[in-house]
């Protein structure tokens, strides 16, 4: 029987997924919220919300940096906050977009997110912010190998004049690494930011 040799590319990966989220456990819960309202403040400064938008933002895990401050500060423009909602099937690997309006459960990856609500489809959305492990300025991000955001955006692969809504990528500035080799199914961020401030991404 013949045993597949292991991509080199996802090994690559892998190394830099486990270096990186040791360094991201590794912040400190003061630093961690620290910068997670320099976060909102820098989305503040760049980004500029409007009332009305619809708007996508991850429910954090302890490890993540903190989305609670991005959130109040979405709300606070006036913006209707959206959460991710994993689909129970296991094969599946889908998400779905729901109001953060009601009660919260907690899925099978530990991640809250809506018990209810009606789905929103990912392309009616006006602004997504996905948390990361890695990103590089060209818009390649490394997250946790769900899949989740790469499937829930691959319309972005095929749709040529139109792909929003804009994916910004949220991270700490550590996670910038100077190059992401892509894969096929990859969907690239619009920009990043950190607590630095933003980085706007190239096609590469």
């Amino acid at each position: 029987m013949r045993v597949a040799s292991p991509n080199p590319a996802d090994a690559a990966r892998s190394v830099l997924r486990a270096r990186l989220l040791k360094r991201r456990r590794e912040v400190r819960p003061g630093e961690r919220l620290h910068a997670a309202h320099l976060v909102a403040d820098n989305v503040a400064r760049h980004l500029h919300l409007k009332a009305g938008w619809r708007i996508a933002v991850y429910a954090s895990l302890p490890s993540e940096l903190d989305s609670a401050p991005l959130i109040e500060f979405a709300r606070s423009r006036g913006c209707r906050v959206y959460l991710p909602r994993i689909d129970r099937a296991r094969a599946s690997r889908g998400m779905r977009f729901i109001e953060k309006s009601g009660g919260m459960r907690r899925n099978r990856l530990g991640i809250e997110e809506p018990a209810g609500g009606a789905a929103l489809g990912a392309r009616w959305l006006d602004m997504v912010f996905l948390p990361l492990v890695a990103f590089d300025r060209h818009g390649l991000r490394l997250g946790t190998g769900g899949g989740f955001y790469d499937r829930g955006f691959a319309y972005r692969h095929w749709r040529l004049a139109w792909h929003a809504p804009p994916l910004i990528g949220v991270g700490y500035a550590f996670q910038q690494l100077e190059r992401i080799t892509p894969h096929a199914h990859d969907v690239r961020l619009d920009a990043v930011v950190t607590e630095e401030g933003i980085i706007r991404c190239t096609t590469g």
